[in-house]
């Protein structure tokens, strides 16, 4: 998953870009409107934690901007404890959720988890294909109730297939949401992923489909 950390305080954005990445999350961080703009609206994010107190460019309208050009990922806006004016506007705006400033990266992470869930129309925390199971809340991988040890980078791989369980994903949208797309890596580094993935989930976990990409079935 690819998360944008949209702060201009610079201490605060890297306590959420390292929680979100001990979390699973390939992370861009950017401090001002003018850039989340831009990259908001020409990169693709499975979530965007937008600070609505920008330079240059403000939250709102940063966001609106974005729904305006029918960018729809999810976006939690955050907010001053007395800005409850602000969080009916993002709202209005068209932001999935917020969280009020100073907020626990645990809440944080929940609340992230929850919308990217909802956004890819599953309800709860348990995503299932065969005798595979993952715990998004736990980070947890199973097989018939084993745990199957993986490494952060190999549960991002099945994290995400699972969330879109039952898509073809292409090899390069991969790649961006397991890297990040400033990530120069050949399409070999996926394929070398995978393999060692299935290895351990077994080889019919992960079906290739030549050309196009690759899927966990329904």
């Amino acid at each position: 998953m690819r998360a944008l950390i949209v702060e201009d305080e610079a201490k605060i954005a890297e306590d959420m870009a390292l929680s979100l990445t001990a979390a699973g999350f390939a992370v861009n961080v950017c401090g001002d409107g003018d850039q989340a703009w831009f990259l908001g609206d020409t990169e693709d994010f499975d979530v965007v934690v937008l600070d609505l107190g920008l330079p240059r460019l403000d939250g709102l309208t940063v966001l609106r901007r974005w729904r305006e050009h029918g960018r729809d990922m999810p976006v939690i806006v955050l907010t001053a404890r007395e800005g409850w004016s602000a969080r009916v506007e993002g709202i209005n705006y068209g932001a999935d959720d917020y969280l009020t400033k100073p907020f626990q990266m645990e809440e944080l992470i929940a609340r992230i988890r929850a919308v990217v869930r909802r956004t890819l129309g599953h309800s709860g925390p348990q995503l299932k294909s065969g005798a595979i199971s993952l715990d998004t809340s736990q980070m947890r991988i199973s097989i018939d109730g084993r745990v199957i040890p993986l490494t952060p980078l190999e549960y991002r791989l099945i994290n995400y297939l699972l969330h879109h369980k039952g898509r073809i994903v292409p090899g390069g949208e991969l790649r961006d949401h397991l890297y990040g797309s400033d990530d120069n890596r050949e399409a070999n580094a996926v394929e070398a992923l995978i393999l060692r993935v299935r290895r351990k989930l077994g080889s019919d976990t992960i079906e290739t489909r030549r050309g196009l990409g690759y899927r966990i079935k329904e």
